[in-house]
């Protein structure tokens, strides 16, 4: 297929953009997209091996749809994953599939083989073009599509699903399978850092070398993890010292995409990285999904994709209970029934053969005409072994507040409770705090008096946690500030340096805590 002229791009996507600001300003044609969404759904399901022996057939109506799939978890699809890496055909989706995106996840658990089916592709593809249309639409122009856009995803080198033989199989990074499957168009005019530099799997080797071959490129947009980004800006700007931000080096720089990790915490940083003038645009994206972008003020949360393929389902975090999901299925709701300032855990169903697959991620909706929702944290990352019930959000909320009332810049962080030991003295529990802050950002705080603060944040964001403490059933939070790299190390360890791997930001366990303990103390 001929590559179109950068020039017929320009013009198609600024007709793309004002047919996109028209959608967005209706507010009611979310129902209709899901509900269409859902027959094709389970017309291409009811062609599979899996899904009919389920009952699954053509244009189900939802509630024989919740009748017939209980709610799963990635354990439940194992079984029929392994027989699609072994070449089996239409088993979950229709046809074969050879690539699984491997995810990196927030947990300590096992690793995850997601399909990557064509259907997963087509809907990434979407969601990914309707992203930036959504950004487009909401600056009220399409110029963002002149420059090029660097994206700092992970490694593009897939490997080999050696118990796969003879049928080749591959498994790598979501980013990495999306960037090999690429439309022409967008790898030609679009789309850097280039395939090679993009192949490469060492994330130092990576900066350097996609900072010496964007030093003189028209950029206009950069999409990455904040601390990679961060990173790159100073590898940039040690190529060129007079540099005082990327928009000094790329005049056109208009668009910074973040997601995954909360941005608070990085955000004046970033913004004296990046220039005065960078639009930040909010996207969720998952290793199953992609799930929501922003198309007004950050204030207003993003707005559920609900025309690119995907299926939701959401089931009250009161009701949750993820050692009985079967018994769930109806207590979920799909978009009609969902209701504001409620945590949900988030349920999908994909062209990926996941049907109301529990991905583990806790949502809150902040409008539903239009739907917007704020990631709010993980099913299993909360901090409640003490039935204090903080989430992920106002851990992080907390932190970026005290932070930058003393203007600290937090590298990483991790919050677990420390259990009542009576033999130590310590008759109630308590939760202890790992923090990195970046050196040289400040003097270094007090920990103790760093502990109060948090303290006092998280018991003005959360009641139950104000209840414990004002009622004798937590003791004051500890502090320990970490030497610099504690957390790279933690992430080489469990192979999730670099790209869009994270630390989970809090556990109910001292699983992680325990890991960071003797790399602190080295």
């Amino acid at each position: 297929m001929p590559i179109l002229p950068k020039s017929l791009i320009t013009i198609g996507t600024g007709l793309l953009t004002a047919r996109t600001a028209r959608r967005l300003r209706r507010n009611d044609g979310a129902l209709a997209e899901q509900a269409n969404t859902l027959a094709h759904l389970t017309t291409r399901f009811a062609t599979t091996s899996f899904w009919r022996e389920a009952g699954i057939r053509q244009k189900l109506d939802y509630a024989t749809f919740q009748t017939l799939a209980p709610p799963r978890t990635y354990e439940h699809f194992t079984t029929p994953i392994e027989r699609m890496k072994r070449g089996e055909a239409d088993v979950l989706w229709p046809g074969r599939c050879a690539h699984y995106a491997v995810s990196s996840g927030t947990t300590a658990g096992r690793t995850k083989y997601l399909p990557i089916t064509a259907g997963m592709l087509d809907h990434f593809r979407q969601a990914g073009l309707d992203s930036l249309l959504y950004y487009t639409a909401r600056v009220g122009n399409a110029g963002v599509f002149r420059g090029r856009h660097l994206f700092l995803g992970g490694a593009t080198q897939l490997s080999p699903i050696s118990e796969s033989r003879p049928f080749a199989a591959y498994a790598g990074d979501l980013s990495g399978i999306t960037a090999l499957n690429l439309p022409g168009w967008v790898e030609h005019h679009l789309y850097e850092p280039g395939t090679a530099i993009a192949q490469l799997a060492d994330w130092p080797a990576k900066i350097a070398a996609i900072a010496a071959r964007t030093a003189n490129r028209d950029i206009s947009l950069l999409a990455g993890i904040p601390s990679w980004v961060l990173i790159l800006a100073e590898a940039l700007r040690q190529q060129r010292p007079a540099t005082r931000h990327l928009q000094d080096l790329w005049p056109h720089f208009e668009c910074f995409i973040h997601g995954g990790v909360p941005l608070a915490p990085f955000a004046e940083e970033l913004r004296a990285a990046l220039g005065p003038t960078v639009n930040f645009h909010e996207v969720y994206p998952a290793s199953e999904a992609f799930i929501a972008t922003q198309d007004a003020e950050p204030a207003a949360g993003l707005r559920l994709m609900t025309n690119a393929g995907i299926f939701y389902e959401f089931l009250p975090m009161s009701d949750f209970d993820e050692s009985n999901l079967a018994a769930l299925g109806p207590k979920t709701v799909p978009l009609a029934g969902v209701k504001t300032g409620i945590d949900y855990a988030l349920l999908l169903t994909t062209p990926g053969g996941l049907a109301r697959y529990v991905i583990g991620d806790v949502v809150r909706f902040i409008s539903t005409a239009p739907p917007r929702l704020i990631y709010v944290g993980r099913t299993q990352l909360q901090l409640s072994a003490f039935g204090e019930h903080v989430i992920e959000k106002e851990i992080t909320d907390a932190l970026t507040t005290v932070s930058q009332r003393h203007r600290w810049s937090p590298v990483n962080f991790h919050v677990a409770p420390i259990f009542a030991h009576t033999a130590s003295g310590q008759n109630r529990g308590r939760h202890e705090w790992w923090i990195e802050l970046k050196v040289g950002s400040s003097t270094a705080p007090d920990p103790v008096l760093l502990a109060q603060e948090l303290d006092i944040e998280l018991q003005r964001l959360n009641e139950d946690y104000e209840a414990k403490r004002q009622g004798g059933g937590l003791e004051t939070p500890l502090v320990r500030l970490v030497l610099p790299r504690v957390f790279e190390h933690w992430l080489r360890q469990h192979g999730k340096w670099g790209g869009q791997s994270k630390t989970p930001r809090c556990r109910s366990d001292r699983l992680i805590a325990d890991a960071l303990a003797p790399l602190h103390h080295d």
